[in-house]
């Protein structure tokens, strides 16, 4: 009996120490575990925003797509040139020779834009081709046909006969950002259907150096030679420019690479389409580059009878807005102007003393040039007075300001080193060859129709 009771008294004491410690112990601690559940709810939705952020981020950052839209609508361009090579230590002791033919391969890139073959490049890849074949992405090839080009915007314009081809569509270069995401598609080094991601590094970049005003996407998208012509598209897989150039000592990619907007290039082709040839506006006012350092373009003169005189602008003011698009400097304003039409009227937000000011301009076109290294002007060539003279092309002789010239009043520029004009601002652009190659031979037109040749050191 007492064995059984001492039993009973053990079981109970282990049993009220077991409860004791549960008390002291378990249920003291039960708070810490219920925070601790806490914890892990509070920490959940973190973890699954986190979740959620990577997954929007990786969505913004995902090329696949646009990648998909761009490869199969960008082509291989091949362009053959004949060049002559001269021996002139032959020459001396043999006599003036035609010359050895030989034929000089080019290669670039270049993209669909229309189902139909329509494909737009860099006036470089295709310059002097006497044949220009097409290697679409299935590999298959094309002899392409060279519908117009503008050296002054380095676009140019081809044709491949076929239906149901892929293309690209324009996107809207004004609206893309800095900071945004973009890919370069094209052949660097031959190699086809490359693309390559970067961003949009800034805007309306002006290449020191360059004889023309531009207003390039600057991206750090790697490209390489044979990435002329190519596309640079949107995360949307939009045509946002044509990839024209890069900065480099090497030749090379070294991290700034250039393209032409996609709304000058568009406003281009449809020229070419339309007219045959570029259709260039102005806004008639005379820019100072030293004003650069300002925040817009100081007017220094208004041009008599043009479309910003017209609309009141005045010497002094200061144009910060075309539209809704900000201007900082004169390659953003030839930008804009480089996109438009003689004719069409733009909102033009100036500032004058210290006040803002919206004005409604007329463009007009490029009439008349200066040439102040010769000593006249050239002004746009009318139908009648080509027809007169039987010339198809050209540019009027005026203001002639040299005695030694005096006789050119009149006349008409027909050629500048052997390559014809066709309005002013071709004749704007190879006027400048002088200061490159040194000389300058000009065709002229004399009022009785014969051709003179000038040679300008």
């Amino acid at each position: 009996m007492k064995k059984t009771a001492s039993l009973v008294f053990v079981a109970f004491l282990g049993g009220a120490i077991s409860l004791g410690g549960y008390k002291l112990f378990l249920e003291n601690n039960t708070p810490q575990v219920v925070q601790k559940e806490n914890q892990e709810d509070t920490i959940a939705p973190i973890r699954t925003s986190f979740t959620y952020a990577n997954t929007a981020a990786a969505e913004k950052t995902d090329f696949v797509e646009a990648a998909d839209k761009s490869l199969n609508a960008v082509v291989h361009v091949k362009n053959t040139s004949i060049k002559t090579a001269r021996d002139p230590f032959s020459e001396l002791f043999y006599g003036r020779s035609n010359g050895r033919k030989y034929e000089q391969v080019g290669t670039g890139s270049g993209v669909l834009i229309s189902t139909d073959g329509y494909i737009i490049t860099n006036n470089h890849v295709i310059d002097n081709a006497t044949e220009i074949e097409i290697t679409l992405n299935n590999k298959k090839m094309y002899k392409a046909k060279l519908i117009g080009a503008d050296p002054s915007n380095d676009i140019a314009l081809l044709k491949i006969d076929g239906a149901d081809f892929e293309s690209i569509p324009f996107g809207n270069s004004d609206n893309i950002k800095v900071g945004e995401w973009v890919l370069a598609v094209g052949n660097p080094y031959n190699l086809t259907s490359t693309v390559t991601a970067g961003i949009v590094s800034a805007k309306g970049r002006d290449l020191e150096g360059n004889r023309n005003i531009e207003s390039f996407i600057q991206t750090d998208a790697a490209v390489n030679p044979g990435n002329s012509g190519g596309a640079l598209v949107n995360a949307r897989g939009e045509l946002i420019g044509i990839n024209t150039a890069i900065s480099s000592k090497t030749g090379a990619f070294v991290g700034y690479s250039f393209a032409v907007p996609s709304n000058i290039a568009k406003k281009v082709i449809e020229d070419l389409m339309e007219y045959g040839n570029v259709q260039k506006a102005i806004i008639g006012i005379q820019y100072d580059p030293s004003t650069d350092d300002l925040e817009g373009v100081k007017i220094v003169a208004v041009t008599e009878d043009g479309g910003a005189e017209k609309a009141g602008l005045q010497e002094g003011d200061v144009i910060v807005k075309i539209e809704n698009v900000k201007i900082t400097k004169f390659s953003d304003l030839k930008g804009q102007l480089n996109a438009k039409r003689p004719g069409d009227k733009i909102n033009v937000t100036i500032l004058r003393d210290e006040e803002f000011l919206s004005k409604v301009v007329e463009l007009s076109e490029n009439k008349i040039l200066k040439v102040n290294s010769l000593g006249f002007s050239v002004k746009k060539l009318s139908s009648k007075e080509a027809k007169s003279l039987d010339i198809k092309n050209g540019v009027k002789i005026v203001n002639v300001q040299r005695r030694d010239l005096e006789s050119l009043e009149g006349f008409v520029l027909v050629e500048i080193n052997g390559k014809k004009i066709k309005d002013v601002d071709e004749a704007e652009r190879l006027l400048s060859a002088k200061s490159q190659y040194g000389s300058l031979k000009l065709g002229i037109v004399n009022k009785e129709g014969e051709k003179e040749n000038y040679i300008f050191r």
